[in-house]
């Protein structure tokens, strides 16, 4: 398994394919190599470009390094970056995003960005319950609570509470349950659900915001948000597509945008 080592000495597990100029995936939560999007965007990728897909910390084959900070993942994506050989493209989606922007404002590396759905939802209008959701996921997982935080983070999202009693009763929920703990570095990066603007201010790399047609219009008017915010960013909507883009539909935009 290759691995680097982050500036606080956690180890960021990691794969490359591929050939070309270096483009690193980067995972929203509950997402990582082993279950998630980007292998899939990575094997219709590789063709071009040399791909790096990793393991946020504190999931799949990755380690952690309590207290958690936004400033530590940071360093975990810098690092990758350099061990891509110090400057990369980025695509991100979700919570992702959050981290990629952050990433971006930190320094020089990131050369230019494609970032899928930040879920920036406060920027919609009517939008509530974010304040009540970051409240109970941190009761729950201080209580050790790690099914419920799931299921509540499940809910949030919208997925029906009987559908997440089916999930609840399968194999695979303990899986989630080990990076549960992970949830609660996501929030701390959508920081209330609003746009970081006196971050995204300071971001001048070509930057592409995309959005799914199919998705809800929060999430839809988050990326216009976002890209609204970023000085050198293009929005466009995928038709048909919802947060759970198909990979077939994203890989020719990406290829296009980073100049394939």
């Amino acid at each position: 398994m290759p691995a680097i080592t982050s500036a606080d000495g956690t180890t960021i597990a990691y794969e490359r394919t591929g050939g070309g100029p270096a483009l690193v995936l980067v995972d929203g939560a509950m997402c990582y190599r082993g279950a998630g999007p980007m292998r899939p965007l990575a094997a219709l990728l590789q063709d071009t470009f040399t791909v790096y897909t990793y393991d946020r910390r504190g999931r799949g084959e990755s380690s952690d390094t309590p207290p958690y900070a936004v400033a530590r993942e940071v360093e975990d994506l810098r690092a990758l970056i350099a061990q891509a050989g110090g400057e990369a493209y980025v695509y991100a989606i979700s919570s992702g995003a959050a981290l990629t922007l952050a990433t971006a404002a930190a320094g020089p590396g990131i050369t230019k960005m494609a970032l899928y759905e930040p879920p920036f939802v406060a920027e919609a209008a009517g939008d509530t319950g974010i304040k009540e959701y970051t409240e109970r996921l941190h009761e729950l997982l201080d209580a050790g609570r790690r099914g419920d935080a799931v299921a509540l983070f499940m809910t949030y999202v919208g997925i029906p509470p009987q559908v997440v009693a089916g999930i609840r009763a399968q194999p695979g929920w303990a899986v989630l349950e080990a990076i549960a703990p992970t949830l609660a570095y996501d929030d701390a990066l959508l920081a209330g659900g609003v746009v970081p603007r006196d971050r995204t201010s300071a971001i001048a790399v070509p930057s592409l915001v995309l959005s799914g047609g199919g998705s809800p219009q929060g999430l839809q008017q988050a990326a216009k948000a976002t890209a609204d915010a970023l000085p050198t960013a293009e929005h466009r909507t995928l038709d048909g597509q919802t947060h759970d883009v198909a990979p077939e539909a994203l890989a020719p935009v990406l290829a296009e945008f980073f100049g394939a």
